[in-house]
């Protein structure tokens, strides 16, 4: 199954792609390799929460946000290539907005990893950082970039 069907057999929209927040494009094409610009947890042009994971945000609501992130990031390839050229993902960088002490970053990448895999099946397994950082742009708790190859 194609992954444009996979994703409407799950029930998914894309959305529109992010409007820039500064000088950069949501997704560059070089070679056969696409990269998406950082993408926040946008909801209808708006940010879905704010705060820092293991503060004002759990860990299973950050889960959710960064799955927000990947299908934001998807969004973005599929302006630019078609998702259905999507051969397989790359890599995966996710920052999580941490609290101290907070160290539970992988689980909350696992949100956009998850949605990788749900939407390219094998092709979707991918190479990943989870990185804690003191902030995200606007407040964000999450951000998600892809590296994907492309036919």
């Amino acid at each position: 199954m194609s992954a444009s069907g996979r994703l409407t057999e799950l029930g998914l929209v894309l959305p529109p792609v992010a409007t820039p927040a500064g000088v950069y494009l949501p997704a560059v094409r070089s070679g056969s390799l696409v990269f998406t610009a950082g993408q926040l947890p946008l909801v209808d042009g708006v940010l879905a929460a704010t705060g820092r994971l293991g503060a004002e945000i759990d860990p299973e609501r950050g889960h959710e946000l960064a799955r927000t992130c990947a299908l934001n990031a998807l969004a973005a390839v599929a302006d630019l290539v078609g998702l259905d050229a999507v051969v397989r993902m790359v890599k995966v960088v996710g920052f999580v907005a941490s609290a101290p002490g907070f160290a539970a970053q992988p689980a909350v990448l696992n949100g956009a990893s998850e949605l990788l895999g749900e939407v390219f099946g094998k092709a979707g397994t991918h190479a990943r950082s989870a990185v804690g950082v003191a902030e995200l742009p606007l407040g964000a708790p999450v951000e998600v970039e892809l590296i994907v190859e492309v036919s």
